[in-house]
This record gives C-alpha cells, sequence and structure tokens, in this order.
C-alpha cells in the first residue's frame, strides 16, 4: 500500500500545483494551453523517440505479447465505439474520444512505475511494446475516427485525405515515426540531440500534469457523470479484463509478461486525454474522467496486485 502511494501521491501532487494555480490567478487558461501545446507538440513526440531508441527493435519485438495486447486494447476500442456511437447516438468524434480514454493507457508514468515495482526489469520492455500497440494501432485508429467525424458530410474520398493530412501533421505520429526510423537504422543521435531529447521527454510528465490540473479549476460535472462513468469502467475495469483474456487465448506469453500486461491495462488513461479531448469538443468530460480514473486506480491497482499474488502470478 505505501509502495502504491510512493507512486501516485506525485501525479495529484503535480495536478494539484496546476489546479491551485488556476485557482490562485498565477497562469490564465490562454497561458494553460500554451504549456498544452508544448507538451503535445514537443515533450510528448521526444518522449516517444527516447521509448523507442533505447533498446533496438529486434531486442523488444515479440510478437505473442503484442498480439495478446493489441487484440484486447481494440476490443474495448471497438466495444466503447459501439456503446457510444451506436447505442447512446453519441457523435462519431466524442465516441471515439470516449473510446480512446477507455483503451490508452498511461503507460509511461503510471504503468511503469507500477509494473517495475511489481515485475521489475521486463517492466521496461513492456513500457516499449506497448507504446508500439497505442501508437500504432490505438490512438491512430481513435483519431481516424475523431477527424472522420469532425468531417462528416464531405465525400468520403475527401475525408480520407483530410484525415490523412492532419494525421501527418500529428506530432505524435511524427516522433513514433522518427523513433521507428532511429530505432530500425541503428543511427546514432549527436549527443547533443540525444540530450535534448532526454530533457523534453523528462518534462513530458509534469507538464501534462500541470495542464490536466489546471483545465479541472472551474469544472461543472453536471451532465457529464455517465459519461465519465463510462469511460473510467472500461479503462479500470473492461480493459484489464479484455487483456486477461486475450493472454489466456494466445499461446507463448510468460506469467512475468501476463502480470505486466494486466499492470499496465489496469492504469489510468493516457495523461494528454484531456489534450486530445479538447481538439474535439470532450475536454470537460476527458478532464473528470482522467481525474476519477487516477483517483480511482489507486484501488483498483491495489487490488489486482493482490489478486495476482492469490493466483501466484507474481510474488513478492
Amino acid at each position: 500500500m505505501l509502495d502504491i502511494l510512493a507512486i501516485t501521491t506525485p501525479i495529484f501532487l503535480l495536478m494539484g500545483i496546476g489546479y491551485v494555480a488556476r485557482w490562485g490567478g498565477i497562469i490564465q487558461r490562454e497561458q494553460l494551453q500554451g504549456v498544452g501545446v508544448f507538451v503535445l507538440y514537443c515533450a510528448l513526440p521526444a518522449l516517444v523517440i527516447r521509448a523507442l531508441t533505447q533498446q533496438p527493435l529486434s531486442d523488444i519485438f515479440q510478437p505473442s505479447y503484442l498480439l495478446a495486447y493489441g487484440l484486447g486494447s481494440l476490443f474495448v476500442l471497438c466495444a466503447g465505439l459501439v456503446l457510444c456511437w451506436k447505442l447512446q447516438r453519441q457523435p462519431l468524434n466524442a465516441s471515439a474520444m470516449q473510446a480512446l480514454g477507455m483503451t490508452a493507457s498511461n503507460s509511461g508514468f503510471v504503468g511503469y512505475p507500477v509494473a517495475a515495482m511489481v515485475i521489475g526489469s521486463p517492466a521496461a520492455v513492456l513500457l516499449a511494446l506497448n507504446m508500439l500497440v497505442e501508437n500504432l494501432l490505438i490512438i491512430p485508429a481513435a483519431l481516424i475516427l475523431a477527424e472522420m467525424g469532425n468531417q462528416q458530410g464531405s465525400n468520403v474520398w475527401q475525408t480520407l485525405r483530410q484525415t490523412a493530412r492532419n494525421l501527418a501533421k500529428n506530432p505524435l505520429l511524427i516522433g513514433l515515426t522518427v523513433g521507428v526510423v532511429i530505432a530500425g537504422t541503428g543511427i546514432d543521435m549527436p549527443l547533443p540531440i540525444e540530450k535534448a531529447i532526454h530533457m523534453l521527454a523528462e518534462a513530458a510528465g509534469p507538464a501534462a500534469l500541470f495542464v490536466i490540473g489546471g483545465s479541472l479549476f472551474g469544472l461543472r460535472a453536471q451532465g457529464m457523470m455517465r459519461d465519465v462513468g463510462q469511460i473510467v469502467v472500461g479503462k479500470l475495469l473492461l480493459h484489464p479484463l479484455a487483456i486477461l483474456v486475450a493472454c489466456l487465448l494466445v499461446p507463448s506469453i510468460e506469467p512475468v509478461y501476463m502480470a505486466g500486461a494486466l499492470l499496465f491495462a489496469a492504469a489510468p488513461m493516457i495523461s494528454i486525454y484531456p489534450l486530445l479531448g479538447q481538439r474535439y469538443h470532450l475536454g470537460d468530460v476527458s478532464a473528470a474522467a482522467m481525474l476519477v480514473a487516477t483517483v480511482a486506480s489507486f484501488f483498483t491497482l491495489s487490488l489486482l496486485i493482490w489478486l495476482m499474488t492469490l493466483s501466484d502470478l507474481v510474488a513478492f
């Protein structure tokens, strides 16, 4: 319990600093948005590049794990879309963002520290694998659907072309492409560039959490409980359950990697989720869902670790 607190408490403190800064008038909404732009266009791409270039791709590529984590995550993404778009008749862009919140974990700032504490060094390999799934499959799929929702009423091919143009400018995908190219070719980055990328990557987590905390100031929860509740339940309960089933169905996954997959899946959504939500008119819902999921994940992660200990999947 104390170990979990040691991981989650700094997250709450950074969010709290952002909230207090907005409450005290130290930073204004427009300035906060500027910090968000820095995270989205500078710090986050650097984080992706660093994660993909720390080890050769051949060392981190495990097809069975990628298949299981990818299938489980894709199932939750599709389930979220069916619930929000088809059953609740919400707009496609809002539905895609809600489905993304149910599926894309905060692998770097919550999942990895928890997994490293429980399973040790394999957590670093799983972090890289999960980022491949999230950045190559889940996030692009959700962004494509959200962009298509924004372009409704246009010709299908025009929509696809506009979506492709917008995605080509997406800093997350640009960073992913750069990271894959560097890791795949074995290019050695000049030391000053490598240090600059490292410094930007280190800033991604604190700055994103600061923005999240500041964006919660003045938030009204009326009328959002249904959307927030289903995003949080989908992320903290459905996603780990789907990953568990996928790991059991896909052969050749070692128990330690199964345990790590469950821990990553049980983490709250990516820290830039509210920033992405703002782009598709879901800023308040995504920020509230991030807050509720982060608080609730303290209890759900503790419960998951206890259950894995009982089942001998992990041992302390």
